[in-house]
């Protein structure tokens, strides 16, 4: 169904952003270029680091990053295996392998124990991301990395405003990276940003492979864009808040709800989606069952996630989930609820009525958990 009544998402496009936008869009490649620096500039000293550097996509942030570093054929890079899917592609597109490792069950950020035990002598990086505004174990992990000589990359794409230990997410990787394409407080369909403090680094991933200007630049339009929602972050995530409270005052009618959990050194946590997961009674097809279900009444539902070893891609190359029980435990009765700043209270009854209604057709009233 494409026509729903309430969608997943809503872009935060305002008219003066699109004002904004025609702007720059009619001035020299100079001032776009000033556009895009300016982004730069703002996001480094935001997140407190020495370097931001903007790419038209993530996923070319990301296979320039582990060109930078020297991965490619013959390396292995650890990965969550609850992850976004273009992660194990951009680590293939530069030669090297994905390692999964399972991730910790409350949180659903990579498992530090877990990470160390797939490290073999061909490990160059560990790859770990802040999933769903909770960020990960960072302690553990650089002493993870430390202990044997790793790059740890963090992905900060589904956690910006979120802290650890009062410290903002985009701060604790070698380097670290967001992606814009969709969902977030800062989305526009396009960019991605890659931080550091590493100077020779950021030097690297600015020169192409003939030593000029890298040819995965972010465009104007987008900076600009960018530019605009990271000026009003704050107040979005406030809107943001409001829904995640109006969901949690209508979904406690279900038996059984748990609190959406949040780790002790976590600081700052706003949810990238809003995330429920269904009882242990429920499997994997119930779970779709439901999705569908929420989508034929045209609530945009989604199943969450797809571990990164179900992908096609993933299951062409002969990868399993062996070692990924966690993962699994969680992808399969994961359901994300559409969560943007923009819905109102009779929209969140609506989707919780509808999936309570959903829930007991399917599984006879099992519990459903945040």
């Amino acid at each position: 169904m494409s026509d729903f009544k309430i969608r997943a998402e809503a872009r935060d496009i305002t008219p003066a952003d699109r004002e904004r936008m025609h702007v720059v869009a009619r001035q020299g490649p100079a001032l776009q270029e000033a556009a895009i620096a300016a982004l730069e500039t703002r996001v480094a000293a935001v997140l407190g680091r020495r370097h931001a550097l903007a790419f038209a996509h993530a996923a070319c942030g990301l296979e320039g990053l582990l060109k930078a570093y020297g991965i490619g054929p013959g390396d292995e890079v650890i990965v969550s295996a609850y992850s976004w899917y273009e992660i194990a592609r951009s680590i293939w597109q530069v030669g090297a392998t994905p390692v999964f490792a399972d991730i910790d069950y409350w949180s659903g950020t990579l498992n530090p124990e877990k990470a160390a035990a797939r490290i073999g002598p061909a490990t160059r990086a560990i790859l770990a991301a802040n999933t769903n505004g909770h960020p990960a174990d960072w302690e553990a992990l650089r002493a993870v990395a430390g202990r044997h000589g790793l790059v740890l990359i963090e992905d900060s794409t589904e956690a910006l405003g979120c802290a650890y230990d009062h410290t903002p997410v985009g701060r604790f990787g070698d380097a670290s990276l967001f992606d814009f394409r969709a969902r977030g407080p800062v989305a526009c369909g396009a960019g991605g940003l890659v931080v550091t403090d590493d100077t020779r680094l950021a030097e690297s991933l600015r020169q192409g492979p003939a030593g000029g200007p890298h040819a995965d630049s972010m465009s104007a339009l987008t900076a600009v864009l960018l530019q605009a929602q990271w000026g009003r972050l704050d107040a979005t995530l406030a809107a943001r808040a409001r829904v995640s409270a109006l969901y949690a005052r209508f979904i406690r009618s279900f038996e059984g709800i748990k609190d959406p959990y949040t780790g002790p050194r976590v600081t700052t946590h706003h949810p990238f989606t809003f995330l429920v997961h269904l009882g242990a009674r429920f499997s994997r097809q119930a779970r779709d069952a439901i999705v569908d279900d929420l989508r034929a009444d045209g609530i945009e539902a989604r199943p969450y996630a797809t571990p990164l070893y179900r992908d096609m891609y993933c299951r062409q190359k002969g990868f399993s989930g062996a070692g990924c029980g966690i993962t699994d435990k969680i992808a399969d009765r994961g359901i994300a609820l559409p969560f943007h700043a923009g819905l109102g209270e009779e929209d969140i009854a609506l989707i919780v009525e509808t999936l309570k209604d959903a829930s007991i057709n399917v599984g006879a009233g099992s519990a459903i958990y945040l």
